[in-house]
């Protein structure tokens, strides 16, 4: 799973945070979850805010 995967992402991570409001993630969290999912392989250094605000949205979508 890449940063673009954004939809799978946001699904791996509302699997393993069910309990977490994904409004309520600061990005900084966000980030360090992202790279620390089993199935993530790439670079930390190709992300940015708008990949993370992507990330952040689909979750929401996923969450409702």
């Amino acid at each position: 799973m890449k940063w673009t995967d954004t939809l799978d992402v946001a699904i791996a991570l509302s699997e393993k945070y069910p309990e977490v409001d994904p409004m309520k993630v600061n990005f900084v969290d966000l980030m360090r979850w992202v790279t620390q999912l089993p199935e993530f392989d790439d670079d930390p250094k190709h992300c940015g805010e708008k990949i993370l605000e992507a990330i952040q949205a689909a979750w929401i979508e996923e969450a409702d």
